[in-house]
């Protein structure tokens, strides 16, 4: 156990949300950015489509927010979506003056920018750098925050818990810290925190085929559930209706900017099918678009559809979306000559960590911001690049709220040490693989892009069957990278399952064939609560290895 270390404002995450949140606070105070792996690796180093902001002088804040609203399914925050719309076009000016190099259409003043329309968005609203626009974000980011002399950079650590005073046997019901394997050495170190703010990113590994990055584990949902936080709308996951189908190409993801500049999704015959299921055709919302190609695969026993832009010069088509014509190509695809097979992929977490509006959670003390959190702004369906200027706001609007409550900070405190006295090293990881892989194909076959009440049951009895096994595990040999984010993925898939089990109707990215209408007297979210959904303690369930002082 190495020493304990202390900081004023923990941060777990270094995406959008956590870089900027960090970049943010004042330089008086002392922060810890968190990273599983390389500061850089997360789901926003593989964002291409943009950030949405009213930047236009032909659209308006209003038309934005009915945009959201109604891709949302009648389930977004009015206040909310307010409050985030408004601070778009501030945040890409903070980003410019950060050097954030958008792709412009006028250099003279730096502020015109070229502007793409995605699915859902009545105007062109998202900002962009090419193609690759995550990965120019994150990279100015990370070396903004690596320049800050109060800002201690912690990569390859992934949290195991929080601590808390209930867990720590105090009466205040507060956040302190956690406890973070390094990945390195398999060490266990206790970070101490006046603020700690979780920024983890989303959920989608917990399917067989996802967008996300390996990372993307559910890692600070799960261990704000097991602190005590709710969290909300599980059952929203949404899957992109576009990432490229090859063995080798791991779901890489097709911008939804191709069907905004005219590209097509076709069936293997030629014919477009899209008009057939909404007069927006293919810039309706993703789960309209998902869940036809979902159909059309099931109905004719396709292994994909095709996404068509070939009708459009080659010089546009490597102008606009120079990375995934260059990726393409790489896997025998000339998206400028020929249609490129797709298929859908889990994308995005809509629900998460229920917080307030200035990014609080249930627990003092502890903060969550980004995909990893559910504000209400997204509702029952995210409207494309809406998930960074998300990011943005709260980064910002959080910082401010931590900056206000410095007064109310309490002081750090000792953390007990963890004991691994009782535990010894696995013999048997084939466990692990094994019950990570089954997790992910019954959430795929049974919690997909369309859902029934029996496969649900089937995939409870599979997710309560497993969570048992790994709280086994858990408490008899040592953790591992592997086995943490088993542990996180089986609460995280349990929470995605109960959650859909009690909404009794179809809506937004959740589609029950036994429910295939929306029900206008079930627009509430869906709150899970540690204490009494499960029919358990679960604060006390999975207990810390302390050494009590």
């Amino acid at each position: 156990m190495r020493q304990q270390q202390y900081f004023d404002v923990l941060i777990i995450g270094s995406g959008a949300a956590g870089l900027s949140l960090a970049l943010r606070l004042p330089v008086t105070l002392s922060i810890a950015v968190v990273s599983k792996g390389p500061l850089s690796e997360g789901s926003t180093l593989y964002a291409q489509g943009g950030i949405s902001a009213v930047l236009d002088a032909d659209d308006t804040l209003t038309s934005h927010i009915t945009d959201t609203i109604n891709a949302g399914a009648g389930l977004c925050k009015e206040h909310i979506v307010e409050q985030v719309v408004s601070e778009g076009a501030d945040c890409i000016e903070w980003l410019r003056q950060l050097g954030v190099p958008f792709t412009q259409i006028d250099h003279s003043d730096g502020r015109r920018y070229h502007l793409t329309r995605e699915g859902g968005h009545s105007h062109r609203r998202v900002v962009h750098a090419a193609d690759a626009t995550g990965r120019v974000l994150e990279t100015t980011l990370e070396k903004l925050v690596r320049g800050r002399v109060n800002i201690s950079v912690l990569e390859h650590l992934i949290s195991i818990d929080l601590v808390t005073g209930h867990k720590l046997g105090n009466k205040d019901n507060r956040c302190h810290g956690a406890y973070l394997l390094d990945l390195k050495d398999g060490s266990v170190q206790a970070i101490a925190a006046s603020t700690v703010v979780l920024a983890t990113g989303g959920a989608s590994k917990v399917y067989q085929y996802s967008s996300n990055p390996d990372v993307s584990t559910g890692d600070g949902i799960a261990i704000a559930w097991r602190a005590g936080c709710r969290v909300a709308n599980m059952e929203f996951m949404q899957f992109h209706p576009t990432c490229l189908y090859h063995p080798q190409a791991k779901s890489f993801l097709i911008t939804e900017a191709v069907r905004g500049e005219g590209g097509v999704l076709r069936l293997p015959t030629g014919a477009a099918f899209m008009k057939f299921y909404d007069p927006r055709a293919e810039l309706a919302p993703r789960d309209v678009v998902a869940r036809a190609i979902d159909h059309e695969m099931k109905r004719l026993g396709s292994d994909c559809v095709y996404l068509d832009i070939s009708h459009k010069s080659k010089d546009f088509i490597v102008a606009h979306f120079p990375t995934v014509y260059q990726r393409c190509l790489e896997f025998g695809f000339d998206m400028a000559n020929e249609p490129i097979p797709v298929v859908p992929a889990a994308h995005y977490t809509c629900g998460g960590i229920v917080t307030d509006h200035h990014g609080r959670t249930d627990l003092p003390g502890l903060y969550a911001i980004g995909e990893t959190a559910c504000t209400g702004l997204h509702g029952a369906n995210r409207m494309a690049s809406n998930s960074i200027l998300e990011c943005l706001a709260f980064a910002k609007i959080a910082a401010s709220d931590i900056v206000s409550r410095s007064a109310e900070h309490v002081a750090a405190l000792d953390i007990p040490a963890w004991d691994e006295s009782r535990v010894t090293d696995s013999d048997e990881e084939v466990v692990v693989s094994h019950n990570w892989d089954e997790l992910r194909h019954f959430m795929w076959d049974y919690v997909g892009i369309v859902r029934t009440n029996k496969r649900l049951e089937r995939a409870k009895r599979r997710v309560d069957l497993l969570m048992n096994e790994i709280a086994e595990y858990y408490g008899n040999f040592r953790i591992t990278n592997d086995l943490l984010e088993l542990r996180n993925l089986a609460t995280v898939a349990d929470l995605i399952i109960r959650s859909a089990m009690k909404r009794k109707e179809s809506r937004g990215l959740h589609y029950t064939l036994d429910y295939p209408q929306p029900n206008p007297a079930l627009a509430t979210d869906t709150v899970l609560t540690p204490k009494s959904e499960a029919g358990r303690d679960e604060l006390t369930g999975s207990p810390f290895r302390l050494i009590q002082s």
